[in-house]
């Protein structure tokens, strides 16, 4: 008799999905001029890189969230369904597809210029409970709750998730979002949220803590959550982890050379939990992330498409 293997309750995120237009100018942009570089269009934003992430790591993944019914919308949605991600989407006719530019510099760091569209617009009624029924884990990023709409629908999913058994995570998204809205009013919103697991890089983790020094910074995130698991990505020099059950140990990076840092921190969280959710080792988790997000940084995109050496990584990582 053949065993028969369960399959994983799905991690599901919710957020942005959006279409992303990636410049890498060959040389500096000046006012009037003209330059040639690198251009790809492709379906993005953060929520929705999670979760491919997850599933190409081998975690069954749901995305929730809303788009433009619009031929931006339908071209992402199709990326993102062909990656096996089970989306579950609400289309308005009100509002466009987000947009997102990235402008790449020539060592691959990103800066990010979002239009807001119809992502940044869901209510709380279009937020599917049948998404959420059954979840083993709901993922959000700040994007989710630095306005509302969609803030109101983000907690609410939340709640749902955690009423039926979910753990939670958080990516913080913006340090720069999180100064303007202000460090208090965002950290109020997130006391109300009994997240599990938090991803601040290291900009968020001085933008939310105060501190300037990365170990301040995690002590400080250790009292201000003491339930939560911290997984802080500090860009080359790897993850700093520390939580409850979890004594504080720094994972390295890996050599690979950055070339596009776009998504390399979804690819992270993507990969992070689904190792997390299979086997809770998050020493391991981190090893499997980092592996990830070098690959990530060393090409150009948020999801290029996967080779052998992807390949590799994800088998080398799994449990």
């Amino acid at each position: 008799m053949t065993a028969h293997i369960a399959t994983p309750l799905p991690l599901v995120s919710l957020g942005d999905l959006t279409w992303d237009v990636l410049a890498k100018p060959d040389t500096l942009l000046l006012p009037g001029g003209d330059s040639t570089g690198r251009i790809e269009l492709s379906g993005g934003g953060s929520a929705a890189n999670l979760a491919v992430w997850a599933q190409r790591a081998g975690y069954p993944a749901r995305f929730v969230g809303k788009i433009g019914r619009d031929r931006f919308g339908e071209l992402a949605t199709a990326e993102l369904r062909a990656e096996g991600v089970d989306a579950h989407l609400t289309l308005s006719t009100q509002h466009p597809t987000g947009v997102i530019l990235g402008l790449i510099d020539r060592r691959g760091q990103r800066a990010m210029l979002t239009g807001q569209g119809a992502d940044w617009e869901l209510l709380p009624e279009e937020v599917p409970t049948s998404a959420l029924a059954g979840a083993a884990h709901l993922h959000l990023t700040a994007w989710s709750l630095f306005r509302d709409p969609p803030q109101a629908a983000a907690l609410h999913a939340a709640a749902l998730a955690r009423a039926g058994g979910a753990t939670l995570s958080l990516d913080p998204g913006s340090f720069q979002m999180i100064q303007g809205m202000g460090r208090d009013n965002f950290l109020q919103v997130l006391a109300g949220v009994p997240f599990d697991i938090l991803f601040p890089n290291d900009d968020e983790a001085r933008a939310m803590s105060g501190c300037l020094d990365r170990e301040g910074a995690m002590t400080w995130f250790r009292t201000q959550f003491p339930h939560a698991l911290i997984v802080m990505k500090l860009d080359d020099e790897g993850v700093l982890i520390e939580g409850p059950e979890q004594p504080r140990v720094q994972v390295p990076a890996t050599e690979d050379r950055a070339i596009d840092a776009t998504g390399a921190g979804d690819a992270f969280g993507g990969a992070f939990l689904a190792g997390w959710l299979a086997h809770r080792d998050a020493v391991k988790a981190a090893q499997l992330a980092v592996q990830v997000g070098g690959w990530v940084v060393a090409r150009f995109g948020a999801r290029p498409p996967a080779d052998d050496d992807l390949r590799a990584r994800l088998r080398g990582g799994r449990a």
